[in-house]
């Protein structure tokens, strides 16, 4: 087969072979929680496997969730349009690696004791914007079929769901307070995370650009004006 051939096969997936797709991306995005699910009950996790769970499950939301937002890009600068069908898919596994993060938080760590709870999101930052960014992803988690779509409206729909950028920011930042010290690894996600919402930026202001330049008597227009009413 040629590269050519090859190119347009990844570009126009047949049904089949998106349907393997599918499977491959559902089971990778699995197989994290599975393998630790496994050294858990195997009890291989260390001295501390509560903060092993609890970290595993943080990062892998965090990941998933630079994941979900790497999508459009890679769809934009490789043509790869069915990359968009994953979007949905990926964005879901970042919620269930959170609610595990979460869960782990609360019943293996603080066994639902409230109060302490409750103090903690009040008195410790980190704490307290990884909270609020596991509670921003809820309604994107609920509102993520296409039935919730149709009830919202497009543009309802597309702002709410815009909110994931401000859920990577407080992720980070959740990540980057937690380290404290070696901030190696959030500096390596705070990177990506840059990059990803830089380019989304400069799209927008290419947009923003063009549509001024559409715009007779704008001062970027460039185009011909042509009069209705003789002089």
């Amino acid at each position: 087969m040629s590269s050519s051939s090859l190119l347009a096969g990844l570009r126009s997936p047949a049904p089949a072979l998106l349907v393997a797709i599918r499977i491959a991306v559902f089971t990778a995005c699995l197989a994290p929680a599975l393998l630790l699910a496994n050294e858990w009950f195997a009890m291989r996790l260390g001295a501390n496997p509560i903060e092993a769970v609890t970290h595993a499950t943080g990062d892998w939301a965090l990941r998933m969730l630079l994941i979900t937002l790497a999508v459009t890009p890679l769809r934009r600068f490789t043509g790869l349009h069915w990359l968009i069908r994953l979007r949905r898919m990926l964005g879901l596994f970042a919620f269930f690696y959170a609610s595990l993060h979460f869960a782990a938080y609360v019943w293996l760590d603080l066994y639902f004791d409230w109060g302490a709870i409750a103090l903690d999101i009040l008195e410790r930052p980190f704490i307290t914007v990884g909270f609020a960014a596991f509670v921003l992803m809820i309604p994107l988690a609920i509102t993520s079929t296409q039935g919730a779509m149709r009830r919202m409206g497009g543009q309802r729909w597309q702002a709410l769901h815009r909110s994931v950028y401000g859920i990577a920011i407080l992720a980070v930042v959740h990540y980057w307070w937690l380290v404290k010290a070696d901030i190696r690894e959030p500096l390596i996600y705070a990177l990506i995370l840059a990059a990803l919402l830089g380019v989304r930026a400069w799209w927008r202001e290419q947009e923003r650009r063009r549509q001024l330049a559409a715009i007779p008597g704008s001062p970027s227009f460039k185009g011909k004006v042509i009069r209705i009413v003789p002089k």
